[in-house]
């Protein structure tokens, strides 16, 4: 015979009810803790994510010096000296959603960012240089990025002002 409780309900079926009622206080917690390591993770890394994708959106203006300092080399084997003598614009009207600033400094660009860039790389500076085989005009100048090594062989030009963490700079630059 069944013994009837409270509620005219059996008694085994009301502790099974009371077991399976949902979720206690202390596994809900582990599940917000959980949750919240996991975001503290994740932001950071996508963080980093985004700063390197704005530099390399922006790096394509550097395009518009780098033809005339190779030109230049190809000539007469000198790195023009400022914005000027490669026909561009003083270096705070070249500029693009993440650079407020592009200049030549003695062949090397030097992209200042700004405008929309995020705040961690704000003001800081990116130098591509020319690397050339000084014995050959032949040859074509290659860019190196950041604090990126020149291709054996070859000379880089000019001064690396890059004062972004290596963190954020793509890996061509590192």
């Amino acid at each position: 015979m069944t013994n009837y409780g409270v509620n005219n309900m059996p008694i085994k079926l009301k502790q099974l009810k009371s077991k399976l009622f949902g979720f206690s206080l202390i596994e809900m917690m582990v599940v917000v803790t959980i949750l919240g390591i996991l975001a503290m993770v994740a932001i950071p890394s996508s963080m980093s994510k985004i700063i390197r994708e704005q530099i390399t959106a922006a790096m394509p203006l550097a395009d518009i010096a780098k033809a005339p300092i190779a030109a230049a080399w190809s000539i007469s084997q000198v790195m023009l000296a400022d914005n000027a003598e490669a026909d561009l614009p003083s270096p705070d009207k070249v500029v693009s959603n993440f650079i407020s600033a592009l200049e030549i400094d003695n062949g090397a660009i030097h992209m200042t960012f700004g405008n929309k860039a995020h705040p961690q790389i704000k003001d800081k500076v990116l130098s591509l240089r020319p690397a050339v085989i000084e014995e050959s005009k032949v040859v074509p100048v290659t860019w190196v990025c950041g604090h990126a090594k020149a291709p054996e062989n070859m000379t880089v030009k000019g001064e690396n002002r890059t004062n972004i963490s290596s963190e954020f700079l793509p890996q061509l630059c590192r």
